[in-house]
């Protein structure tokens, strides 16, 4: 077999695991945007088929992160290309707890269906996923294009997914003290804004792994918040 032909094929298997990581990030998208409509809603039914898809995601992450080891033992990539492969494991399993928030956020439909409706964090919530939905779109294009400029811009972003719950935050402590039959509600509101603010920590790190494939080293900036989950911690290169 010729080393060309070696090579091509080692390049195939390695495009169809990044396609692979593309349709898991569109998978997780459409998770958001119905898990959105769902609450919007008060959609028990999208609720579900959100919880449904994210099976399917686990599924997806699983088969990835088999299919690059079995490279890494078939094939032993070294240097760019090994650091490729570990770190599309790596974002692989971030969209994959992307994911899980939006399930989360959905379980949280059923409960409060019948609870009051605080306006104001609605809107919140709605700028909140509406931006993760965004990071999400960016950060896996800036990965197949190799773009790190606007890897950068989504690791920037996740500021703004912040300072939406931080204000959430405040305008649910004021329902609750001011009235105590805002508190279940609020409560569930709370948990909801939280994992989406989780969901963009995970956007983060996958922005942060992003710019680790391309420059071959850890992004040297101020992170966003001191988060010690940092899925770009990883030095492979000999």
């Amino acid at each position: 077999m010729s080393q060309n032909h070696i090579l091509s094929s080692f390049d195939d298997e390695l495009n169809d695991l990044r396609a692979k990581v593309v349709k898991m990030g569109s998978l997780v998208e459409k998770q958001y945007k119905d898990s959105l409509r769902a609450l919007k809603n008060k959609d028990k039914v999208l609720a579900e088929e959100v919880r449904k898809l994210d099976r399917l995601i686990d599924e997806m992450d699983r088969d990835i992160e088999k299919q690059a080891i079995n490279m890494i033992a078939l094939r032993s990539p070294v240097a760019d290309d090994l650091r490729d492969i570990v770190s599309t494991i790596k974002i692989s399993a971030g969209l994959e707890r992307i994911g899980d928030y939006a399930k989360n956020l959905a379980k949280r439909v059923t409960v409060i269906r019948h609870k009051k409706t605080i306006s104001v964090s609605s809107a919140l919530i709605d700028q909140m996923v509406t931006q993760i939905i965004s990071m999400i779109s960016d950060v896996i294009d800036a990965y197949i294009t190799r773009d790190i400029e606007k890897a950068i811009d989504v690791w920037r972003r996740d500021q703004t997914v912040d300072n939406l719950y931080n204000s959430l935050f405040r305008e649910m402590l004021t329902y609750m003290m001011e009235n105590p039959q805002y508190i279940t509600p609020a409560t569930h509101l709370l948990f909801i804004a939280k994992n989406i603010e989780r969901a963009g920590d995970h956007a983060t790190n996958i922005a942060e792994l992003v710019y680790y494939i391309n420059e071959g080293e850890l992004l040297a900036l101020k992170r966003p918040k001191d988060d010690s989950s940092n899925y770009a911690d990883i030095n492979i290169d000999s």
